[in-house]
């Protein structure tokens, strides 16, 4: 009745792209990602992952051959085995609300998975970094997903957990409004007495030194998160992809770093959500879309939302009020100047083996607004499932009955130039107004 095909051809990879689009042309609060965004994704030439890593993709038919089904199989070798088993993934899921359709294209994630040694399976995951396109989302389909970040059916949930998937990771999203309020008291308290530390100093990011702060981030994320299970060392040219991808859409005002007597001891990155403008390039990227997008970002300043990617102090400085001094000078020197153009900010990936960052990120003001689940699923079903366990990290200083306070692990920074934290777009043209307000006064549209 349904036929399955490996994606190989060009017709093949457009009926991949276009499936989603028929699927959910209802749904207002759906953003159709740049075709690009996908394609790149399964380009050895773009995606690092190749390195050391396979994958598979097919499309499911009817007999009516329409296309009703869509999914991705990969094994990252240098990741697999961090687990309790060879674990790899698959991703990219759409489907009908169909089981029997669902039940086939997870089977054949399965049995190719099994054929390369894998003993288990994760969904729906990224074949790349946890940045991009990872969990299944389950609370919060009122909300537009951000960019490189999936939406999905409610069904969805359904589909996954009667074929047999287990809950193994709750990715939370915390989301605020950018204001004056909301900040808990202990987070001002820290913060001023670090203020009055002339030890301590807080800047933001410049792009015309932009070399000192490439060090500057290497050298905060190998002390803080390198010791975490699938976290690699950053190198200088690592740091320089990231950042030359991210130029184009950079704000330095979201991106702070903390210093004692001159040494990089914290930072907090934020980008802007290029979804809000993306959702007006139908998924396109040629010329007059990225025209659009240089619009919409720069003179329109539809972009209203910023995204929290990476936010940490390295262990020998927690509990020194440094989380919270980075908050307050983003706050006072960025966020409230009435020529911010920003009114709320998400947080992302805040995973539930990480209550102390979760606490955290309440103390600032975040509440929990969307949930994913990353899901795995045990060949052996038998074989209990064992969840990650907790990060337990506490602070000396902290005040009786209240967790310490610790950076979550958060999306895993980038692995190569070629998986950034930021978007994989290409350059956009320069970015002046004149050339952005082409795209207004030409009336094209983004094809």
């Amino acid at each position: 009745m349904y036929t399955l095909t490996e994606v190989v051809s060009r017709k093949d990879r457009k009926a991949f792209l276009m499936l989603p689009v028929r699927l959910y042309k209802d749904v207002k609060e759906w953003i159709r990602p740049l075709d690009q965004s996908i394609e790149n994704v399964f380009d050895p030439q773009k995606n690092a992952a190749f390195r050391d890593g396979v994958c598979i993709r097919w499309i499911l038919k009817n007999e009516r051959k329409q296309v009703i089904g869509r999914v991705a199989a990969f094994i990252d070798y240098g990741s697999a085995n961090h687990n309790e088993q060879p674990t790899g993934g698959l991703g990219f899921f759409e489907c009908e609300n169909d089981q029997l359709a669902a039940n086939m294209l997870f089977d054949a994630c399965k049995n190719w998975l099994m054929s390369k040694g894998m003993q288990a399976m994760d969904g729906p995951i990224n074949f790349g970094e946890r940045n991009s396109w990872w969990g299944l989302l389950v609370e919060g389909y009122d909300i537009e997903p951000t960019f490189e970040m999936y939406y999905h059916f409610p069904y969805y949930r359904q589909l996954f957990e009667a074929y047999g998937f287990q809950n193994y990771i709750n990715q939370y999203t915390y989301h605020r409004y950018i204001d004056t309020g909301g900040l808990a008291p202990v987070i001002y308290r820290k913060a001023e007495r670090i203020f009055q530390d002339p030890s301590y100093t807080f800047e933001h990011i410049r792009k015309k030194h932009i070399d000192k702060y490439i060090e500057d981030f290497k050298a905060v994320y190998n002390q803080t998160w390198t010791g975490f299970t699938g976290n690699k060392t950053m190198t200088t040219e690592i740091v320089r992809g990231m950042f030359e991808t991210m130029k184009p859409i950079m704000d330095e005002r979201l991106i702070w770093f903390a210093y004692h007597n001159g040494r990089p001891v914290g930072l907090f990155v934020n980008i802007p959500d290029l979804n809000q403008a993306v959702k007006h390039l139908n998924g396109k990227f040629g010329k007059w879309a990225q025209l659009k997008l240089m619009y919409h970002l720069k003179v329109r300043k539809s972009v209203k939302k910023i995204i929290g990617v990476i936010f940490g102090v390295i262990p020998e400085y927690h509990g020194k009020g440094l989380e919270g001094g980075m908050v307050l000078k983003f706050a006072r020197e960025a966020a409230y100047r009435k020529d911010c153009p920003y009114t709320e900010m998400e947080l992302n990936w805040i995973g539930d083996f990480n209550p102390v960052m979760m606490k955290m990120v309440e103390r600032i003001g975040g509440r929990t607004y969307k949930t994913h689940v990353t899901y795995r699923f045990l060949f052996d079903r038998s074989k209990p499932l064992i969840r990650p366990a907790k990060v337990n990290m506490t602070l000396p200083d902290r005040q009786a009955g209240q967790p310490g306070i610790a950076a979550d692990k958060g999306p895993d920074i980038p692995a190569s130039p070629a998986d950034t934290a930021g978007p994989t777009l290409p350059a956009p043209p320069p970015e002046t107004t004149e050339t952005a307000k082409t795209a207004e006064t030409t009336g094209e549209t983004a094809q």
